[in-house]
């Protein structure tokens, strides 16, 4: 039945040689019980997958296995080795904080460690997700903590130290278990692999390694579902494994990236489609092409070891071959620009077409400048929105390098711009409206032109009805944006009654209006006469400017 399970539960470690990654933290706690210094409370912290219940049983077997430290059981476990392994030594309770997180479990645990190990030196607890314990809980705990029972151990393991207070962390041993090093994980899973009578490739693996970012458990699971998807005999080579997961070819995205230094529009938008047919999201993708964007900008100042497996040898010697025909302006702005995307992706109903368009937007940037090498594709398009864009990404870079004296400034001036905010007076749904385009809440201007329909607007009171789309955060966002601005609360309340129609259908029967008009016009059925498949999409009033 052991070979049924999972790889992550498999080969989970049982033995201190067995563990990958935490030499240093293994011969700390050895030495520590061969000389009888061991701490009262030992505390394991790290990310998700590194070892943290696991190390924490191994230490439970070395205070209690048999044989002593000196000679802990390898192969054959003796028995009460082999019951905390199994999780039903008498001795050695694990408690999970996430599911008893109040002071009465805490209470039942401290009268139970008034009663001497039965069978074993120690009795030890193992409290896993420690920092769900409540504050009363902690409290409790305290006193038996600092001064326990010789005979009684405990072990914490925790994702979230920050959670845990600082009077629980001081009595006890801290251990940080590190993220699991690239080399070690793809080695490990490598040897899994052959173990398993699998058939993977290094760039598979490596790919895998790459998504587990240094967890150990993660990569298991990855490589667990990799080798279940293939028929027997296959190999799970590197375009399955992106396939399996959802991840594309670096290679790809490096062509987009000088696609578009070069300008070369519809190829651009050509490689991005392929990558999205294969069911990357659209963040995904943003992520990966900011991760891209670091490369460039610090190809000289990293090895091809440090990526973590991101790139391989081909890409990185394309990515440090192209940085060089790329002034460091344009990454810097590349960069910013990618940044304020991501919360564009909240807005827009289809993210895929967001996508498109900022990358046909990154090939008309106004500063946009390439070196020498590409002398013949330099381009300077100039364009009253990409500069006042521009200007603001210039600023943000500008003022992320002021020094300390000058962010003080800023502060102050800051304060001063806020008190003086608070002063504004809104008095108009209209100005509501002019007051969201101008400080830039897009999303909050989307909702009230086209989900509301006005019923009332009084001095901070406002009362709408509204449609099916209309965002659940919609009255929160609104309360507090109108606190901030305002300085004064205001009043959001819904109404039966229909109200005025929304902006946007206000706007669109406008605009169907002035189209009947002029279909009715002697211009407009001349035009149809000589041409009867023609149609009216549209129609833009030109204000004539006076002599």
């Amino acid at each position: 039945m052991k070979n049924s399970k999972v790889l992550a539960l498999k080969y989970r470690p049982q033995k201190f040689k067995d563990l990958i990654g935490q030499t240093v933290i293994v011969e700390t706690i050895i030495n520590s019980i061969m000389s009888n210094k061991i701490p009262n409370a030992f505390l394991f912290t790290g990310i998700r997958g590194v070892g943290k219940t696991t190390i924490a049983r191994i230490v439970a077997k070395s205070l209690n296995c048999i044989n002593g430290i000196e000679k802990l059981c390898t192969d054959d476990f003796c028995e009460n080795c082999s019951a905390i392994a199994n999780s039903n030594h008498i001795d050695v309770l694990e408690m999970d904080a996430a599911s008893k997180t109040g002071v009465d479990d805490v209470r039942d645990l401290i009268e139970f460690s008034r009663y001497g190990p039965t069978s074993s030196k120690f009795k030890i607890f193992i409290i896993d997700e420690v920092h769900m314990l409540s504050k009363q809980a902690f409290n409790a705990l305290l006193k038996t903590l600092e001064e326990p029972p010789e005979y009684l151990k405990f072990i914490f393991a925790t994702t979230e130290i920050k959670k845990i207070p600082i009077t629980v962390v001081s009595r006890c041993q801290r251990f940080d278990l590190s993220r699991i090093k690239s080399s070690e994980l793809f080695d490990f899973l490598k040897n899994i692999t052959d173990k398993e009578n699998g058939q993977a490739s290094d760039d598979a693996l490596r790919l895998i390694v790459k998504i587990s970012e240094g967890s150990v458990r993660d990569a298991l699971s990855l490589l667990d579902r990799g080798l279940l998807t293939l028929d027997k005999g296959k190999e799970l080579d590197l375009n399955k494994a992106q396939e399996i997961f959802g991840y594309f070819d670096k290679s790809r995205l490096i062509d987009i990236f000088e696609q578009i230094l070069k300008g070369q529009e519809l190829k651009v938008i050509e490689n991005y489609r392929k990558i999205y047919d294969q069911g990357v999201d659209p963040k995904v993708f943003i992520n990966d092409f900011l991760e891209l964007i670091y490369y460039f900008k610090n190809i000289n100042a990293i090895t091809l070891e440090s990526t973590n497996f991101s790139l391989n040898d081909e890409q990185f010697s394309r990515i440090k071959e192209l940085s060089e025909t790329i002034d460091n302006e344009v990454l810097i702005l590349f960069w910013q620009f990618t940044i304020r995307i991501l919360n564009e992706l909240d807005i827009v109903s289809n993210q895929n077409f967001s996508i498109e368009m900022f990358l046909i937007r990154l090939m008309h940037l106004s500063a946009f400048k390439i070196k020498d090498n590409y002398s013949e594709q330099k381009k300077i398009i100039k364009k009253n929105d990409n500069e006042n864009f521009l200007s603001e990404l210039k600023s943000d870079t500008i003022n992320q390098i002021k020094n300390i004296s000058q962010e003080k400034n800023l502060k102050l001036e800051k304060q001063d711009e806020i008190e003086a905010e608070k002063k504004i007076s809104i008095k108009s749904f209209q100005e509501l409206l002019d007051l969201a385009s101008h400080k830039k809440e897009m999303k909050l201007k989307f909702e009230l032109e086209k989900n509301v329909n006005l019923v009332r607007f009084e001095k901070n009171r406002i009362e709408i009805s509204f449609n099916d789309n209309l965002d659940k955060n919609f009255v929160k966002d609104l309360s507090s944006k109108l606190l901030e601005w305002t300085g004064e609360r205001w009043i959001i309340t819904f109404s039966k009654i229909k109200g005025e129609i929304s902006i946007k259908e206000r706007e669109e029967n406008k605009k169907d209006k002035i189209i009947n008009d002029v279909k009715s016009s002697n211009l407009y059925k001349s035009i149809i006469e000589k041409f009867p498949d023609a149609s009216l999409i549209d129609v833009t009033l030109i204000e004539e400017k006076e002599d």
